[in-house]
């Protein structure tokens, strides 16, 4: 049955819960939301998507597009719970925003289409969830669609996600003929009567008491092979008791090692009291998730999630709106309360906390305090940046910023009037501020200027904010994808000597390099590059090496071919000499810097592209079609599939050849074609753009 109550400002930490709702692009994702937010009497109507009247999809242009773009925060309570929850995107240009949105939750929400299963988006935010340890449990949605099955989606999230899933319900009905699920902890049947907004409880169907049996001991042996108090018990007695198993499933949740499905149909408000039950059973609460961990003065610390320690909060998400600057915070320990000055770390910048919010995505309830565990909005900071600590004057902490992609296309942007140049910098600035995987910068070579992002819808997005948001008239060029060199052959012994002598103190460093490609998943981070050095007898003293390693990544800024990023080298100092007056990590870093240069220049270099996996669903009789154009857009085609009536065709594609491709395909396929991407990393590209 449905119970909802009012929040107070300050709820225990063990009540409350931290989630997102994680899928790919049409899985019900923000129809769950909705659902949620009714199901616990946060709003009186069910908000729906193609109306445009989603809670969370708010802002006009997810509203006109039918997609979520923008990370949406809501507050609701269920069963005495605090429930804080991200409604995220799904398609790929977003991830950035996906990925600073799991920065900060406690657990998640998994939503599957029972039609599709796992998709491509639905594969590469649980990999993003992977990376932060962030719990899930599943929810198979649209259990009501024809050719819907929990069976293959089950089978797909094991094949796929490497995981374990644990089923602990049966539908009872299948596609339109779905009206509820058999609860396979506590042997019950919930049913949903049409129209209605709760459930029934009851015995299990006759018909269906055998399979709900048979499913009932696999989730026991699937559970006892995990867990071993549970597996104590099932030797004992050949079976689990409900509160055992309970237990278990919490405990598998949390340490990632099963994953709890659910299942029903978001959009007919079947199934959502289980999910939310889940929630509360199932994923941590703040107290359950280990301490924070920061630096302080280069030595690092944990900040334990009690309102009595010392503030510590990260800032994930900001937003500029008409009525003041929104900065989204998770306080991980302490508290804020309104009208307090609070230090921003990582800038060192004192700013005032003049409100605090409790979200309810593009509304809001003024609140006197957050206390650690919340997810909340503050009025007031001016500089505050996604990715920065806020935590208390007197005790200072730099907690790790969400990380942020390197940008992969790029658009010339330029207002149309001239007059409106400095407005359109501006604007360009505070997009940048507000999306961090935004970047504006100005073409040495041009003039233009220039914004790069993750895909061609975001930077569509973007310009339309322009428009819509500042009233700026802007004309945007055609998209160009960002590029990287990388070594095929390099060479050895590369001697090279820095020499400057102009009076007084000199500059002396000789240092001798090899350069050569570095072996796939070598290299320690995100630009694929290993330094060594082999140099013996101490002839560069080991700050000169630091100093040669820090002016060959600056080398790496601009490659050989056309000046683009360099990847995937590995550089090896193998002798050198220094002067007793003239060396310094200066002269060093300089030569390390000349001399790589030089090695790239003399070295086989290789120009790569992005490109992404493209999963293309069409009509059966448009097939031939989609595979010719695949086909001349240098595409890869590695699986076609047929999956209820229709064709599924998956490719690897140069991102260049997928400008305007949208368009496209809705003309082959008379707009019943779909397609979905999932960036792959780079390959060699074809020739060099001129």
């Amino acid at each position: 049955m449905r119970t909802h109550q009012h929040l107070s400002p300050v709820t225990a930490l063990t009540t409350v819960r931290n989630l997102g709702i994680l899928a790919h692009v049409d899985a019900g994702k923000t129809t769950v939301t909705e659902r949620i937010l009714y199901t616990t009497g946060t709003t009186h109507k069910r908000g729906e998507v193609h109306d445009g009247t989603t809670i969370t999809d708010f802002d006009s242009q997810e509203r006109d597009r039918g997609i979520t773009i923008f990370a949406a925060a809501v507050s609701c309570a269920w069963d005495g719970h605090r429930i804080n929850l991200i409604d995220t995107p799904g398609h790929v240009d977003f991830a950035d925003e996906v990925e600073r949105a799991l920065r900060v939750l406690d657990g998640a929400i998994a939503v599957f289409d029972a039609v599709a299963g796992v998709e491509p988006q639905s594969e590469s935010v649980w990999h993003q969830a992977d990376r932060h340890s962030v719990p899930r449990i599943a929810f198979v949605n649209k259990l009501d669609r024809a050719g819907a099955d929990l069976d293959t989606a089950v089978a797909s999230i094991r094949n796929r996600l490497h995981t374990v899933p644990l089923v602990v319900q049966l539908p009872i009905g299948a596609e339109d003929a779905f009206r509820g699920v058999v609860d396979l902890v506590r042997m019950r049947a919930l049913v949903w009567a049409d129209g209605a907004d709760a459930y029934e409880e009851g015995e299990v169907p006759a018909e269906l008491r055998e399979e709900a049996a048979r499913r009932r001991r696999l989730l026991e042996e699937a559970v006892a092979e995990l867990h071993p108090a549970a597996l104590e018990e099932f030797c004992v007695r050949s079976a689990l008791s409900d509160e055992t198993l309970t237990g278990a499933l919490r405990d598998l949740t949390r340490t990632g090692e099963g994953v709890v499905v659910l299942c029903g149909s978001a959009y007919r408000n079947r199934g959502v009291e289980p999910l939310l039950e889940a929630v509360v059973a199932y994923l941590p609460s703040p107290l359950d998730v280990p301490p924070v961990r920061g630096v302080l003065d280069g030595r690092e610390q944990e900040r334990t999630a009690d309102p009595r320690g010392p503030f510590a909060a990260l800032a994930f998400k900001v937003n500029a709106t008409p009525t003041g600057r929104l900065t989204y915070l998770r306080v991980y320990s302490g508290t804020v309360r309104k009208g307090e000055t609070v230090l921003d770390a990582t800038t060192r910048r004192s700013e005032r906390v003049g409100r605090v919010l409790r979200v309810q995505a593009d509304r809001h309830v003024d609140v006197d305090a957050a206390v650690a565990g919340d997810i909340v909005a503050v009025i007031g900071p001016k500089a505050v940046r996604p990715g920065a600590t806020l935590c208390a004057p007197g005790a200072p902490l730099v907690l790790e910023p969400p990380a942020v992609a390197d940008p992969v296309v790029s658009v010339a942007v330029e207002a149309r009037r001239s007059t409106d140049t400095e407005r359109l910098m501006a604007a360009l600035v505070r997009l940048a501020e507000e999306d961090p995987s935004l970047v504006v910068r100005t073409d040495a070579e041009t003039g233009q200027t220039v914004l790069s992002g993750m895909g061609e819808l975001h930077l569509e997005v973007a310009a339309e904010k322009i428009r819509r948001d500042h009233g700026l008239d802007v004309r945007v060029g055609r998209p160009q994808v960002a590029h990287r060199e990388t070594l095929v052959r390099g060479v050895s012994g590369l001697v090279y000597r820095h020499v400057k002598q102009d009076g007084g103190a000199g500059q002396f460093a000789h240092v001798v390099i090899d350069v050569e490609p570095l072996a796939a998943g070598e290299g320690e981070d995100a630009a694929e590059f290993a330094f060594g050095s082999s140099v013996v007898g101490g002839r560069v003293p080991q700050e000169y090496v630091r100093a040669v390693e820090a002016g060959c990544r600056d080398a790496l800024a601009e490659g050989p071919l056309g000046g683009h990023p360099v990847t995937g080298v590995r550089v090896t100092l193998t002798d050198g000499a220094t002067h007793p007056k003239d060396s310094s990590e200066m002269a060093f870093r300089t030569a390390g810097r000349f001399a790589l240069r030089e090695a790239l220049r003399a070295s086989a270099m290789v120009l790569l592209e992005p490109v992404v996996e493209v999963t293309v669903t069409v009509p059966g009789d448009a097939v031939g079609g989609v595979l010719g154009d695949l086909a001349a857009r240098r595409g890869r085609v590695s699986g076609s599939t047929t999956r209820g009536g229709a064709s599924v065709v998956t490719a690897t594609v140069p991102l260049a050849e997928l400008f305007g491709y949208a368009t496209r395909l809705r003309s082959r396929t008379q707009g019943r074609g779909t397609f979905t991407t999932r960036a792959t990393g780079y390959a060699p590209a074809p020739v060099v753009p001129a």
